[in-house]
């Protein structure tokens, strides 16, 4: 049995904020603190063991260390590890972009694709976020929108409420808007085509890149599909809402006001992302944004206190 805490990897994307170190206490220098990779092997950014016998390993060091056994059964099918979980801070709005799916993103990026979910973790009010088209648009259409910067006049904006859920498949159009912190659970990709981006230049004084050519490539011209809304689930000791669950991840929303028994069984490894409180988890302190990663076979193991978390599985 093993549970180890996590230390992320920070960006400081143009459009961020400075809550994910004033609200959530990351240690972070940057002005801007857009992203925390919570959990990540990712080569852009990986997070790192913090305290305990594995202190200062990534945690793609720590797997190769301990051997493939911690991920689980269910991580088997994946040539690399599976999943990526953020804090998304967005002070400004982020571009209006789209995510190739596997097929597309191997062969041209030589990576995963991307299909992600984002629950709302706070937001402004008033805050609205893009998510797919208001109806069905040609390919002739979409391109002309995006010569004449007239895009944003088929897209779809969603006013958003904390504890509100988007499952986003590959090529989805999608873009979040100002003043919403995101946990974001998604495939292990940093592959990202920009579409529109209001104009804005990037820390060198130049237009950010735009990827259009193959956003037109890979962009499914039509509605969001919405995932469908789940009950709440009153367990003893905690509630337990299902958010998502696809081929890539299963995420659940997890209220504690005691004492919770989870399991880490020999199918997947489990991580818990503290939102809001403190936990004891088998002995491991946590508080409001830490990441911890709980291998596979640990079984049951228990978290004591009062807190928010997302749990996620493969």
């Amino acid at each position: 049995m093993s549970i180890q805490k996590l230390s992320p990897a920070f960006k400081d994307y143009i459009w961020g904020g400075t809550r994910l170190r004033t609200d959530f206490g990351k240690k972070c220098d940057f002005d801007k603190v857009a992203e925390s990779w919570e959990l990540s092997c990712h080569k852009d950014g990986a997070s790192v063991i913090s305290g305990g016998e594995y202190d200062g390993l990534t945690l793609a060091e720590y797997i190769e260390k301990k051997g493939k056994a911690v991920l689980g059964s269910d991580c088997e099918k994946f040539e690399n590890f599976p999943i990526l979980i953020k804090l998304i801070d967005a002070k400004d709005n982020l571009s209006v972009q789209v995510h190739p799916n596997n097929e597309y993103a191997q062969r041209v990026e030589g990576e995963y694709g991307k299909t992600e979910m984002w629950y709302i973790v706070d937001c402004d009010e008033g805050a609205e976020l893009l998510y797919g088209f208001k109806k069905e648009i040609s390919k002739d259409e979409f391109a002309k929108r995006i010569a004449d910067n007239t895009l944003l006049e088929v897209t779809n904006s969603v006013p958003v409420k904390k504890g509100d859920v988007f499952f986003i498949e590959a090529g989805t159009l999608h873009a979040i808007g100002k003043g919403i912190l995101i946990a974001e659970i998604q495939q292990n990709s940093n592959t990202t085509y920009r579409i529109y981006d209001y104009g804005r230049v990037g820390k060198d004084g130049k237009p950010r890149e735009l990827h259009v050519e193959k956003a037109k490539d890979v962009t499914v011209l039509g509605p969001a599909k919405a995932y469908p809304e789940t009950p709440v689930e009153k367990l003893d000791g905690y509630t337990r809402k299902l958010l998502s669950s696809c081929e890539y991840f299963t995420t659940y929303s997890i209220k504690v006001d005691g004492e919770a028994v989870l399991n880490a069984d020999e199918k997947s490894f489990a991580s818990l992302l503290l939102l809001d409180g403190e936990a004891d988890i088998n002995g491991v302190k946590a508080v409001k944004g830490d990441s911890i990663f709980v291998d596979a076979n640990t079984g049951s193991f228990t978290v004591k206190g009062n807190c928010e978390l997302i749990l996620t599985k493969v």
